[in-house]
């Protein structure tokens, strides 16, 4: 019989194997191509020593095609738990080196015993993507595992926050899951995403395409809006992850940390008095103004390189996180489409679901025109941000800077969609459509219509015929912005609504 001190001695030989993966020669092969292992990306995101691993001993039982000869260490999958920044999160990492981070069964099993814990915890999850997809010789076992994985998304979804990061290949099924995260990171020319690679559209439809070019970073960033942030490394891309925590509640029922950024609540920004061109049609840059009203310029935008007309991201006031929704007048004049309407509608139920206030930035001459945009649906897709602001309960405060026109003035939360303080620079102009283009309807023929005009233009391109009626609570001097938000803020930190009984709405998806 062994003795006490051989079973200890054997339990860290077994440790050992396990945290070997699949061996020294595939650890190599994944440094070669610019990756770090599955538990060094853990290192580099959970504070140092906080990891706890669970299940490392967890083996497969499938005996398919030779595969009970098959050693996976760990079943191609680290589950744990440790913290950031002293707050408890939830991880699982794929471990590529073994068997290719393929899913089956006990790996989905993995899997879906962390994301229980995370949700009976009340703390965030972050799944890092590394695999070769489903395990086919575990045939239907890794198709239910993925039905798992993708329930318990569905369920955890708007209580506790899910951050998927991919860092590797996920093709098929596997996209499914980050797909119902909140936030998806993207390492740039190491990581893709696709849902048929490119030998099967090849055989399919005859097109050529490369990984990259199908399913890499920046066609997710820039092109279809799956991914939100784009990281040039493994190293980059947890750091990015901690620093989207850092903004975060742990869960539904939590406020975001409260982090003294030594910024003046009362800072006035003079620069912003001349930030406008006397020229209304001319652009100038929202980050700018972002980044001057926030706390120490800090910002952190998601989605920045998708539907650019429109701004979201996270910064702080005060210390307090608030997500900001801003049109961008130096792309497309700031108009919103059909991409900005889906982009913005998701980040603002989002914060809404997470406590976090919503300050909204206008700038805003209309939805683009065009037939593109009304075959693409339009109407159904700028109908989702007047669903979303109009279902928000958190704080919602609405700066016009500039144009808010028809429509688009609705859909950047006006009063009537519920927002609780707008405020308005005195270069705001809030009208049905722009006041030249509505002079010349309502004097077309008239003998004096150039001078109507004009007059008509100095009344109504104004904020204060809405503020005649209240639609405005105050109009403010431009370098006043920082401190009115502020003062909104905290007169808005005790705000309590409830919606009306229902098991939920209908959005327009």
């Amino acid at each position: 019989m062994a003795t006490i001190k051989e079973k200890i001695n054997q339990l860290k030989t077994m440790e050992d194997k396990v945290k070997l993966g699949g061996g020294e020669k595939r650890i190599q092969k994944q440094h070669s191509g610019g990756k770090l292992t599955a538990r060094e990306r853990l290192e580099k995101l959970l504070d140092p020593g906080t990891f706890m691993e669970i299940d490392q001993f967890v083996r497969h039982r499938c005996t398919n095609f030779g595969m009970e000869k098959v050693e996976a260490p760990g079943e191609g999958v680290v589950t744990g738990y440790g913290t950031v920044d002293g707050r408890l999160v939830y991880v699982y990492a794929q471990d590529f080196t073994v068997i290719g981070g393929s899913l089956g069964e006990m790996h989905a099993a993995k899997i879906v015993k962390v994301q229980d814990l995370a949700l009976k915890m009340g703390a965030p999850i972050i799944g890092l993507n590394d695999s070769g997809g489903a395990r086919i010789q575990e045939a239907v076992d890794a198709l239910s595992g993925f039905g798992k994985i993708f329930y318990r998304n569905t369920q955890a979804s708007g209580i506790i926050p899910q951050i998927s990061v991919i860092m590797g290949p996920c093709a098929g099924g596997a996209v499914y899951s980050p797909a119902l995260t909140d936030f998806i990171f993207m390492v740039k020319n190491t990581s893709q995403m696709f849902i048929t690679g490119p030998q099967v559209i090849k055989s399919v439809t005859a097109e050529e395409v490369t990984a990259e070019a199908l399913g890499g970073a920046m066609t997710h960033n820039a092109t279809s809006g799956v991914a939100h942030f784009a990281a040039d490394s493994d190293e980059d891309c947890m750091e990015q992850v901690r620093y989207l925590l850092s903004f975060l509640p742990g869960n539904n029922m939590e406020e975001p940390p409260l982090v003294n950024m030594g910024d003046d609540a009362n800072r006035r920004e003079v620069s912003l008095n001349s930030l406008l061109p006397d020229n209304p049609n001319q652009p100038y840059n929202m980050k700018d103004l972002i980044k001057v009203i926030v706390d120490n310029g800090e910002f952190y935008e998601a989605g920045a390189y998708y539907a650019a007309n429109i701004i979201t991201g996270f910064a702080r006031f005060n210390g307090r996180t608030v997500g900001i929704i801003a049109n961008q007048p130096a792309i497309m004049a700031g108009c919103l489409d059909i991409n900005a309407s889906d982009k913005s509608a998701r980040f603002i139920r989002f914060c809404d679901a997470f406590n976090l206030p919503l300050l909204n930035l206008v700038d805003v001459p209309g939805f683009l025109p065009g037939t593109g945009q009304e075959y693409g649906g339009i109407i159904r897709h700028g109908a989702k941000m007047l669903y979303a602001y109009s279902e928000a309960t958190v704080p919602k405060i609405t700066v016009i800077i500039r144009k808010a026109y028809g429509g688009s003035y609705l859909a950047m939360c006006s009063k009537d969609l519920g927002a609780d303080q707008v405020l308005a620079w005195p270069s705001a102009e809030i009208a049905v459509m722009g006041p030249a283009g509505a002079a010349n309807i309502i004097f077309r023929g008239d003998t004096e219509a150039e001078v109507k005009t004009a007059k008509y233009v100095e009344e109504f391109a104004t904020p204060y015929k809405a503020a005649e009626r209240g639609f405005v609570d105050q109009v403010i001097e431009p370098a006043q912005t920082r401190p009115r938000i502020i003062t909104a803020l905290n007169m808005l930190a005790s705000k309590r609504e409830s919606g009306l009984a229902k098991k939920h709405g209908n959005i327009p998806l």
